[in-house]
């Protein structure tokens, strides 16, 4: 009897090993082969992309307060779960019937397969590392299955047949899994040593502006442990777009279409823009999906050519109002025309803070507005301009429940201390930033506790696009906890609004308030 058990225990982890193994297999075949075509033609990709399309803003809105910037990271691992228990399933599947078990691989690799020829700039071709993704996992698939079934056969007297039969299928296993992990790493090397929009970044010589950006006036950092930088650094600058797999654009192949309701429709091209009359601006850019005091928000110097000149070229016609901008990977944005055709420094960006733009941030070229949030006009990656209506036509986001404008709310925050930060007793030293693009920061004032509201030491501002850092020394401090309130004006003296709202439809609002604790101790 307890051998039967133990036999019945391992048939079932056979059939369900081996589904997920065989899944293993055709992900990773097809991931390896996919480096030689479109990068929405690996499955994960586009499985990914799709769902991230089809995610409802309050789901959109749960994961990016959860993970943050690694939002798409924590989507992957929930794709991989979710699949690995599938493929289990699968293979459990198959010990009742292999027919049903590869009918099932099939449906969903035809659902991949939607996925995949769905996606922007993807094409039947794109189908191909899949197609092989398929028909590896399924040979693994019979393999591994016929193995196990070999083993599940009535038990023997001797012994040793059964554990030879079980060695067969874990060496098998083994085997099949080393496959599959020299399919991925060779694809990943391949991809790497391939990645020619990488290596034209790293060639690429940005010419010198046209118009350099004011210099940053002393005094604009505040000096307290814990500010963030005034200028973002690359590297630390936050992340949140609809592409789970960043576009790898050679420069040389990129070009820009402007059309639509214009005069003169054209073309440009990667190196016709670098000839234009550059200019430097420094911008504070937002996500619509930051948090009241949030960290998805950062500045930068960038380096392009003015939209304003862009459209001018164009000429757009009578009763136009929007800018539809689209991305490589299928992202769009709605701009308002009269944003992208008046005075401010609205750029069609190819640097950011003195180098060429991270291929995460856009390279080759983006779109960065001052006063708009990120979804209704920083285009990444972006390939199409179309001079439009709102009426006539949608973007990415307005189809999923967001605003068609959206301005930037003015906004303020607490970065030092943190959140239930625990502080010695004695002098408290308060620091933050403002934030009013297009306007400017004029006032920042803060409530310790129930006090009377304080007017807080303002830094240097750099320029009326880019946010304003703050300070203020409280000599009270007293054992116990505590609450500092911050709050913001503009230079038109409008009175940041204190009304909570979430980041649907249109931005988030209020005051923050940060808990912090003083012991004597």
């Amino acid at each position: 009897m307890d051998k039967a058990i133990r036999s019945k225990r391992f048939e079932l982890f056979a059939f369900g090993l081996a589904g997920f193994i065989s899944a293993a297999v055709l992900f990773s075949v097809a991931q390896l082969l996919s480096v030689f075509f479109a990068t929405s033609s690996a499955p994960f990709v586009a499985l990914g992309s799709t769902f991230i399309d089809f995610t409802p803003p309050w789901l959109k809105d749960f994961a990016i307060a959860t993970f943050g910037t690694n939002d798409k990271l924590a989507l992957f691992i929930s794709l991989g779960v979710v699949s690995a228990l599938l493929a289990a399933s699968v293979g459990l599947l198959a010990r009742r019937s292999l027919t049903a078990a590869v009918t099932a691989i099939l449906i969903l690799s035809a659902v991949i397969g939607a996925s995949v020829i769905t996606r922007s700039a993807t094409g039947p071709m794109d189908l191909v590392p899949l197609f092989f993704g398929t028909v590896f996992g399924l040979g693994t698939l019979k393999w591994l299955t016929t193995l196990a079934a070999k083993d599940a056969s009535p038990i023997a007297e001797d012994e040793p047949a059964t554990g030879f039969s079980r060695r067969k299928f874990l060496v098998a296993s083994s085997l099949s899994v080393l496959g599959a992990a020299i399919a991925a790493g060779v694809g990943t090397t391949i991809a790497a040593t391939r990645n020619a929009a990488e290596a034209a970044r790293l060639a690429l010589g940005l010419p010198a502006p046209k118009i350099k950006a004011a210099k940053i006036p002393t005094g604009a950092q505040v000096d307290l442990k814990g500010m963030p930088q005034f200028v973002t650094p690359n590297e630390d600058f936050y992340r949140i777009d609809t592409a789970l797999s960043v576009p790898r654009i050679d420069p040389a192949e990129w070009s820009l279409r402007v059309h639509g309701m214009v005069d003169n429709e054209f073309t440009m091209s990667f190196d016709e823009l670098l000839r234009e009359e550059l200019v430097e601006s420094y911008l504070t850019l937002t996500c619509v999906s930051n948090p009241v005091g949030g960290d998805l928000v950062g500045n930068a110097k960038w380096l392009g050519y003015p939209l304003r000149k862009l459209l001018e070229r164009a000429v757009p016609q009578a009763g136009a109002d929007m800018v539809l901008s689209t991305s490589i990977d299928g992202f769009s944005a709605s701009t308002p025309l009269e944003i992208l055709t008046d005075d401010r420094m609205a750029l069609l960006a190819v640097g950011m803070n003195d180098e060429p733009l991270p291929l995460e941030h856009g390279f080759p070229v983006r779109m960065v507005v001052p006063g708009l949030y990120g979804y209704v006009s920083a285009t990444k990656w972006v390939v199409d301009l179309e001079v439009t209506r709102f009426g006539e036509k949608d973007a990415y986001w307005t189809t999923r429940g967001w605003s068609e404008r959206g301005p930037i709310k003015m906004s303020s925050r607490v970065d030092v201390p943190r959140s239930f930060s625990k502080l010695p007793v004695g002098e408290v030293v308060f620091g933050g930033t403002a934030w009013a693009q297009t306007i400017g920061i004029s006032k920042v004032e803060i409530q310790i506790d129930d006090e009377p509201w304080q007017r807080v030491e303002l830094a240097k501002e750099a320029t009326l696009d880019t946010w304003r850092q703050w300070r203020y020394v409280w000599k009270g401090g007293t054992p116990g906890n505590h609450s500092v309130t911050v709050r913001a004006y503009n230079t038109d003296g409008e009175m940041q609004t204190s009304d909570r709202a979430d980041p649907v439809p249109n931005g988030a609002s209020g005051w923050q308030r940060v808990q912090f604790s003083i012991s004597d101790s």
